[in-house]
């Protein structure tokens, strides 16, 4: 009797410690997926990885030293994010916005910017707006001494930061996705190329947040936003035309 219960314990002793390394395998590999995630969407955001521009599965499958079904869970949630697209018998790519979505994320953005900036009015601390009007000379800094990837990190940072004063995690979630997708719009798009997000218009609207003036903060915040659309020429044949010059740039 005693036997068997000794049989007993030791096979739910190996049952438990089998399902113990399932769950640490399928964590760890949550974990890669998530770090995949990461570094693709900051590869998309700063331009490295431009629109169009295919996604060699195998390759990050041995760079992170995991099997492409890791791999294809990451650029799943990416695809659900439309920072990529899989083509029939082709493969993923990173997405290439129509003109009709680069309308409506500029417009969408537009509306979850004013919403946020009655919230940050009514919810930021004096602290909180000290360090973002901080962020803002940091940005103008490396606008005039930093390299081309801190520049463009920087230019969204702000926005990110600002939705998180208004504490609407939901908000923020929504705008920051916006964000990512508008890059590739730009970078698509942009004709009149410019380094900046417009520091001086983000410390004239930080100005206008801390003197509780929502009116204008929200002409500062359209103008600003206005500039940015300023810039790209949404036509037929603009994107196929700014990828193809990427090409000779890169290879001239």
């Amino acid at each position: 009797m005693e036997k068997n219960i000794k049989k007993a314990r030791g096979a739910r002793t190996k049952t438990v410690t089998a399902a113990s390394k399932v769950v640490n395998s399928i964590d760890s590999n949550e974990d890669v997926s998530e770090r995949i995630r990461v570094t693709l969407a900051a590869a998309i955001g700063e331009g490295a990885l431009a629109p169009g521009s295919k996604i060699l599965e195998e390759a990050i499958a041995e760079h992170f030293g995991v099997s492409r079904t890791v791999v294809r869970g990451a650029l799943g949630v990416l695809e659900s994010d439309h920072l990529l697209e899989r083509k029939r018998n082709r493969g993923t790519f990173v997405a290439e916005p129509s003109i009709e979505q680069a309308k409506n994320l500029f417009e969408a953005r537009r509306g979850i910017e004013a919403l946020l900036l009655e919230f940050v009015i009514a919810r930021a601390t004096v602290e909180q707006l000290d360090a973002l009007e901080t962020l803002a000379d940091e940005e103008e800094h490396t606008h005039h001494h930093g390299d081309e990837k801190s520049k463009t990190v920087l230019s969204g940072k702000f926005h990110i930061v600002l939705a998180e004063l208004a504490g609407n995690p939901v908000l923020t979630e929504m705008l920051a996705k916006i964000v990512a997708r508008l890059s590739l719009v730009m970078s698509l798009y942009e004709e009149k190329k410019k380094d900046d997000c417009g520091a001086d218009h983000h410390r004239l609207i930080v100005a206008a947040l801390k003197a509780k003036d929502l009116t204008k903060a929200r002409e500062l915040m359209d103008s600003h936003l206005a500039d940015i659309e300023g810039r790209v020429r949404l036509t037929e044949g603009q994107g196929d035309r700014n990828s193809f010059l990427s090409v000779l740039e890169h290879f001239s």
